[in-house]
C-alpha cells in the first residue's frame, strides 16, 4: 500500500509556500498526470472486485459513437503498457468527464447551451 504525502510539509521542509494546484494538459505530462489521479483514486471494493473510485456511487448509461470508445480503448491500452492500473474505458471516460466539468466555468457552460448566432449581411 501506497503512502500518502503530505505536501504542506514538503512545502514547508522546503520553505516554499503552495499556491494551488497544477495541472498538466496532454502529451505526456498530461498522460502522468491522469495515471497519478487514477492510482490516486482507485481502491479495491471492500467486498473485492475491480478497483473504482469509492466516491463514484451513481450508475448511468453513456452512448458513446464508436470512434470514442475506440480512442479510449487505445488510451487505456496505453495505460496499462506503461504498468498503470488496471483501467476501464469507460472508467477513463468518467475521470474525463469529471475532469471537464471541473475546469468549465458558468459562462463555458452557458455558451454550450446558448444558439450560435449566424452572421448576416445586416449585421
Amino acid at each position: 500500500m501506497k503512502t500518502q504525502l503530505d505536501m504542506d510539509k514538503i512545502a514547508k521542509g522546503l520553505g516554499a509556500e503552495r499556491r494551488g494546484k497544477v495541472t498538466a494538459g496532454g502529451g505526456y505530462f498530461g498522460a502522468m498526470q491522469l495515471l497519478t489521479d487514477i492510482e490516486g483514486r482507485f481502491r479495491v471494493p471492500s467486498g473485492g472486485g475491480r478497483r473504482t473510485d469509492p466516491a463514484w456511487t451513481e450508475r448511468r448509461l453513456l452512448p458513446l459513437a464508436p470512434r470514442t470508445l475506440k480512442k479510449l480503448e487505445e488510451i487505456v491500452a496505453r495505460v496499462r503498457e506503461h504498468g498503470g492500473a488496471n483501467l476501464e474505458p469507460m472508467q477513463l471516460a468518467a475521470i474525463l468527464i469529471e475532469k471537464t466539468t471541473e475546469k468549465l466555468s458558468e459562462e463555458d457552460a452557458e455558451e454550450l447551451v446558448r444558439p450560435k448566432r449566424h452572421a448576416t449581411a445586416t449585421d
